[in-house]
């Protein structure tokens, strides 16, 4: 008996460490790629957000799998913004309703990233 249940918890440790191991991970690469486009638009200088702009952050929106990619596309979309000079969070806000996406969390240069939820 004691043997199954070592046997049990083997096979669920290893499904546990399998399972962490395919999840995806977005590199910053592929996000600054992505919401490039945006940066027109996040400094003022366009009224509204380009069509590249709202199809690349609809393809961020629709890659992500879990709440840790949700945290990565913060942080990276957080660590991008600090490159580019006049970048606005009043901007930055609008950008979900302006491309009709739903991230779940406030977009802001302020947000916390380790406190999103799915």
């Amino acid at each position: 008996m004691k043997n199954l249940l070592y046997s049990v918890a083997l096979c669920l440790s290893v499904l546990f460490v399998l399972a962490h191991i395919n999840e995806a991970v977005i590199p910053c690469g592929t996000v600054d790629m992505k919401a490039a486009a945006c940066i027109s638009f996040t400094t003022g200088k366009d009224a509204k957000p380009s069509a590249p702009c709202c199809s690349g952050l609809q393809q961020l929106a629709q890659s992500v799998k879990s709440v840790d990619d949700k945290k990565d596309i913060c942080r990276c979309l957080k660590a991008g913004v600090t490159n580019f000079a006049g970048v606005q969070d009043k901007f930055l806000s609008q950008l979900p309703t302006a491309c009709t996406i739903k991230v779940g969390f406030p977009v802001s240069m302020n947000t916390n990233c380790e406190t999103i939820r799915m």
